[in-house]
């Protein structure tokens, strides 16, 4: 098998991986779920489970480049920030996937512009 049909395999098995990446939602250049639902100014809810949530994540943003942390952990909320390395001014920084009260949430959080001198 040369190297082109290995390269069109790692695409169709991209294109598995991650269904609809395409028409994904974006948000200041994060790519969100596409079920995810608009609830307030750079919030979403997203009707999937938390886990299958952070595997949407763990698909399109490896965690190899993409740094986590757990930023809670108890009976009541879960939550994992994912961090941006190449954020810029208007894009995001970082993404908190949370579940509180049986409802997964993300929350984009943007890097702020400079403010004019």
């Amino acid at each position: 098998m040369g190297p082109v049909p290995r390269y069109k395999a790692a695409l169709a098995a991209l294109s598995l991986a991650v269904p609809g990446l395409a028409q994904a939602e974006k948000v200041a250049g994060a790519i969100l779920p596409d079920e995810a639902e608009k609830i307030a100014e750079n919030r979403y809810r997203v009707p999937k489970s938390y886990e299958e949530t952070l595997r949407f994540f763990r698909a399109v943003y490896a965690p190899s480049r993409y740094g986590r942390r757990t930023i809670a952990a108890t009976a009541a909320v879960k939550a994992v920030h994912i961090e941006n390395p190449d954020a810029k001014p208007g894009q995001w920084e970082g993404l908190n996937v949370y579940e509180l009260k049986n409802e997964t949430r993300v929350f984009v959080l943007v890097r702020p512009k400079p403010k004019p001198k």
